[in-house]
């Protein structure tokens, strides 16, 4: 009996990811240095990602998208990551969170008038932290007021990705206090609807050409219609759609691990201490063997939490794993593949340094490592 290891690509997705890598290695790859400085990510690139279908991978055909799996979104996000980590992350989001949301509560048609935009040429945002409610998602202070067929909120939402370029916004506001957290509701949100407008950008550690933004909420006027699936149910929703954005980040990850990996085995060949290349010396083979470990079995969980989904299996503990796992090992690695650089490693002339400072944002967003401990905890305990 032949058995298929999990990590082995079919003829399709390994020639749909190294389609997106070629593109990243090309097209990306002599802007990274640039946008990092400038902390600005290139238009005509996000314009290629829609050109490439990247950004609607599985919103339907009917609605213009490549009705593809969640899976082949993951392998976009990881191969991409392993160019550029803020250019995964324009795909990430659009994919596993936005698009993601409206097609699992939208109705048709909400589906109808966003889908189309979001897989052509619209940039979509994700907006449920605020200054008092990170970890404590539920503790946001932003109202929804009905007034009349629009309600008016107001509030702002902090550290939203994409957050300088997006058109569309998934808004989560609080329409009935009263009830708690199950007040909550989702929103479709226009950059253009009267009362929104952009504010911060964030000056980041990593990621630097991703936006992150603040989003203020002046009464913003949003039509009743655009309520995302049930009054009310918008902790639910966020809820479920952060365990698949999980999955994402931890593709992120990965793919920072292998472009770090794969620079420290190029320089581990070209440099020359001792009248020997350095790749000779058995440290050096350890470290990139040791990191090469890590990142198979970073790969095996994200790959396995993804086959999940696509499956309808549960996978919710399965995805916290695969977060979890995958950034700690992203910063371990990436910080060992530096260090083979030696001090070259700690100046911006090669990309070891930048590596390092993407891969630290994977144990902060969307679920910090203690919240997936949380999750993994309880799945294990009181279950």
């Amino acid at each position: 009996m032949q058995i298929q290891p999990l990590t082995q690509l079919s003829e399709e997705e390994n020639m749909f990811r190294e389609m997106v890598k070629e593109f990243a290695e090309e097209e990306i790859q002599p802007h990274v240095m640039e946008m990092d400085q400038k902390a600005v990510f290139r238009k005509e690139i996000v314009d290629k990602f829609f050109e490439l279908g990247i950004m609607g991978v599985e919103i339907p055909e009917a609605y213009n998208g490549t009705g593809s799996s969640f899976f082949m979104a993951i392998l976009a996000v990881e191969a991409l990551a392993t160019v550029d980590a803020s250019a995964a992350i324009y795909v990430d989001v659009q994919n596993t969170l936005v698009n993601n949301a409206i097609l699992r509560f939208g109705g048709e048609e909400l589906k109808k008038k966003y889908l189309p935009q979001l897989a052509s040429d619209k940039i979509g945002g994700y907006a449920l932290s605020e200054a008092g409610s990170g970890s404590d998602a539920f503790a946001l202070s932003t109202r929804a007021v009905q007034k009349g067929d629009y309600f008016e909120l107001s509030g702002q939402k902090l550290w939203i990705t994409n957050g300088g370029e997006a058109d569309l916004f998934v808004i989560f506001a609080n329409a009935d206090p009263d009830k708690g957290y199950k007040g909550i509701t989702a929103f479709l949100v226009e950059k253009k609807f009267e009362g929104f407008s952009v504010g911060k950008k964030e000056d980041k550690l990593g990621i630097r050409a991703s936006s992150t933004c603040e989003i203020i909420l002046d009464n913003c006027k949003v039509p009743k219609d655009n309520i995302l699936g049930e009054f009310g149910k918008g902790y639910k929703y966020a809820i479920e759609t952060l365990n698949e954005g999980r999955i994402g980040i931890g593709a992120q990850m990965i793919g920072i691990m292998e472009g770090a990996i794969e620079a420290a085995k190029k320089y581990a060949h070209e440099r020359s201490q001792f009248g020997q290349k350095i790749v000779n010396f058995q440290a050096i083979q350890f470290q990139i063997a040791e990191a090469a470990s890590l990142l198979e079995a970073s790969r095996l969980l994200v790959y396995n939490a993804a086959r999940l989904k696509d499956a309808g299996h549960e996978f919710i503990k399965e995805a916290a794993i695969a977060k979890y796992i995958s950034s700690v090992n992203a910063e371990i690695v990436t910080s060992r593949m530096l260090e083979i650089f030696g001090g070259y490693g700690f100046t911006k002339d090669y990309p070891a340094e930048k590596y390092y400072r993407d891969a630290k944002i994977g144990q902060i967003y969307e679920g910090t490592s203690n919240m997936q401990l949380q999750t993994i905890a309880k799945y294990l305990l009181f279950k």
